[in-house]
């Protein structure tokens, strides 16, 4: 079987970790072609913490998934390109047909460790959460049962986990949703990766447990110095944890930026729709939330030209519903799929 290939052509700039460049998935069903992702470019230098947000639907589990090589079976891999900065310096470009090469098999666990949203359908319910840590630290290193054991315990004590020499020998069923999220944390990071992908990891708790999470996120973050691609559909959080932000929309990366870029001088008409949306502690008691007109479009029928054009309240005939809009770049950085990007909208100074 083909190996991901090491390649210095188009290398990725010093600093950098990973790099996708137009990536697309499709999903083929009965009633047609669901473009789950739609030509994703984005990138995470190392150290850093990329926050994606987005609706439901907007691809962005699929589009991380996509890099692990973790799509379900039918996913079809349409384009793009998925690079990756290992421990040793070299880059290797990730395609659709290494899903199950030794290359990929080092990378999962090895150097990208995964937190899944709902950790009780991640873990095995038939091993205990040290056996499964232990198998993954073998996988990886050439460690005796008894050092794997030994490293299982360390990690539960460094995600905070109640009573770690105890935990080790207890099955999923038994823990809270907190507890299996730290265990689910712990088996992501048993082989110190450089990469973490948070994929939703505290949708399913409730709000004390949630804080508690994204704290020791930040925590171990900062201690191993790792790169943490953070997906989430609730924009607090992202403020919470995050460098840069992500923001998707039916498949595509629709603006990028700064935490403050993105919260104080959103550039893109869905972005500042979001941010209405959310109510904000000390705000203005007579400031309305505002939801966004229509809905969703249906996935199978994804709009001609900007996706958005049909919820847009600044769309243009003839324009927006025609042409796909190219990235507008601002010096700052800051870059947005948006025919009127440049443009001072009412709603940008709300």
């Amino acid at each position: 079987m083909s190996q991901p290939s090491n390649t210095s052509q188009n290398a990725m700039p010093p600093g950098r970790l990973l790099e996708l460049h137009d990536v697309a998935v499709h999903f083929p069903t009965r009633d047609g072609v669901v473009r789950a992702v739609n030509g994703v470019s984005y990138h995470v230098d190392k150290g850093e913490v990329l926050g994606i947000v987005g609706e439901s639907g907007s691809g962005k589990s699929v589009t991380a998934r996509s890099i692990m090589r973790l799509t379900a079976a039918n996913a079809v891999d349409a384009g793009g390109s998925v690079r990756f900065r290992r421990k040793d310096g070299s880059e290797v470009l990730i395609s659709a047909e290494h899903r199950q090469s030794r290359t990929m098999r080092a990378l999962r666990g090895g150097e990208i460790g995964m937190v899944f949203q709902e950790p009780m359908t991640a873990l095995s319910p038939v091993h205990t959460i040290g056996t499964q840590i232990m198998r993954t630290v073998m996988l990886h290193r050439k460690v005796s049962k008894a050092e794997a054991r030994a490293r299982a315990i360390e990690l539960l004590t460094k995600v905070q986990m109640p009573r770690p020499h105890d935990i080790v020998d207890r099955y999923p069923h038994h823990l809270s949703g907190g507890m299996r999220q730290r265990a689910m944390i712990a088996l992501a990071l048993a082989c110190d990766p450089t990469l973490l992908i948070a994929d939703e990891p505290t949708t399913a708790l409730d709000v004390t447990t949630e804080a508690q999470i994204l704290h020791l996120l930040k925590s171990l973050q900062q201690e191993l110095g790792m790169a943490i691609v953070f997906i989430t559909h609730n924009f607090g959080v992202v403020a919470d944890i995050a460098d840069r932000v992500a923001v998707m929309y039916l498949g595509r990366v629709i603006e990028t930026g700064t935490v403050d870029e993105i919260f104080y001088e959103p550039k893109h008409p869905y972005t500042q729709a979001l941010l209405r949306s959310i109510p904000r502690l000390g705000g203005e008691k007579t400031r309305r939330l505002r939801t966004i007109r229509g809905s969703v479009p249906d996935p199978y029928s994804v709009p001609q030209g900007c996706s958005f054009h049909p919820r847009c309240d600044h769309a243009v005939a003839g324009r927006c519903d025609v042409v796909v809009p190219a990235e507008a770049r601002f010096p700052s950085g800051q870059v947005a799929r948006c025919h009127r990007a440049g443009e001072v909208l009412p709603e940008a100074a709300e």
